[in-house]
């Protein structure tokens, strides 16, 4: 009995997969990113004494640029379009102050740490989240976390049903196209998610009082381009899946190393350099830089138009390969099936 359920497990390939995969996942995650100490927080300093109070700053301090005539309205817009974690402003005389970005937690936990022990040289300043509360980052994460969530594990095991049950083998007989059945049936989903992203949003804002500074129409097309992606991802996923067991093993395989590589809980910056860059090829990663930037520091759609560029291309690229993916699942049952509905009327 013993060695029939080794040679069952050996023949399940997604099984093992994930039985080797998932271990090594973790190792390489909690070995290389989880670190919560960011010693390198991207810095300007600004205004008339800004070259000589450059040259006094430390880690976590990385100045990359000094500007004499810069002014304190300037450094709050750099900080609303996150072209800086920090920006120190030096007058002629007197203390600095060091204007934080409190939307990225971490950093300004660092960066606030560092000012209050330089001796009353530098005075911290924090926007966005003043007084650093991990609820207010954490609710526009999860607000992606659970569209993820929705998207591709409830798409996934829902069409590796339908396909269990025969329902797509009738669809292939019907003169549909490949993109009109996944559209049909992904919308009960997208809809489904984008009342979850409303009602999170809106309990997040009341329970643990999150500002929403932005506009609501950006945070809805960059949910709506995330969508997309999560949803593409979750057909693909039901397109290589024989039941719904593997369906879930796999949907959870995709959505681990996003939750854990996306920023969500570890900052990106205090990764590894290799483990950063594999964060940035995930859809949930700008999407949380969509909706962090809407809700907490009002950031403007050109600062956001990075993130919303990237998500529109993983969701034109990942939908278009569901549909040809779906296309040819379609195909082969499409000849079958209208062979067997041709003989059913022939008997009659």
């Amino acid at each position: 009995m013993i060695l029939k359920e080794f040679l069952e497990l050996r023949r399940d390939r997604r099984t093992m997969a994930m039985i080797i995969a998932l271990p090594l996942l973790l190792l390489v995650v909690f070995g290389y990113a989880a670190n919560f100490t960011v010693d390198d927080v991207p810095t300007r300093v600004y205004g008339p004494n800004a070259q000589a109070v450059a040259g006094k700053l430390h880690t976590p301090f990385d100045v990359k640029k000094v500007d004499p005539a810069g002014t304190e309205e300037q450094a709050r817009d750099v900080l609303r379009s996150q072209d800086a974690g920090a920006v120190v402003v030096a007058p002629s005389s007197g203390p600095a102050t060091v204007f934080i970005d409190g939307s990225n937690l971490f950093s300004a936990q660092s960066v606030t740490a560092a000012s209050k022990a330089s001796g009353g040289v530098l005075q911290p300043e924090v926007l966005f989240n003043p007084e650093l509360k991990t609820s207010w980052t954490m609710v526009p994460a999860l607000v992606g976390m659970i569209m993820a969530f929705i998207g591709t594990i409830i798409t996934a095991i829902g069409l590796v049903r339908e396909r269990q049950a025969g329902t797509l083998e009738q669809l292939a007989v019907m003169p549909f196209k490949a993109t009109d059945v996944i559209v049909g049936k992904i919308a009960p989903y997208f809809v489904l998610a984008a009342f979850d992203m409303v009602l999170v949003t809106v309990l997040g804002c009341l329970l643990f009082g999150v500002p929403f500074a932005g506009s609501f129409l950006v945070l809805a097309l960059g949910a709506a381009l995330f969508l997309f992606c999560v949803l593409g991802i979750g057909v693909l996923i039901s397109s290589v899946s024989q039941n719904q067991g593997q369906a879930m093993q796999m949907a959870l395989l995709t959505l681990m190393p996003q939750m854990l590589l996306s920023g969500m809980i570890f900052p990106l910056s205090a990764m590894a350099a290799g483990v950063r860059w594999i964060g940035y090829l995930f859809p949930l990663t700008y999407f949380n830089m969509v909706s962090n930037g809407v809700m907490l520091r009002d950031a403007p759609i050109s600062s956001l138009a990075l993130p919303l560029g990237l998500l529109a291309g993983m969701a034109v690229l990942v939908f278009s390969f569901a549909v040809l993916r779906f296309r040819r699942d379609l195909a082969p049952t499409a000849p079958k099936a209208a062979r067997d509905a041709v003989a059913a009327g022939g008997t009659r």
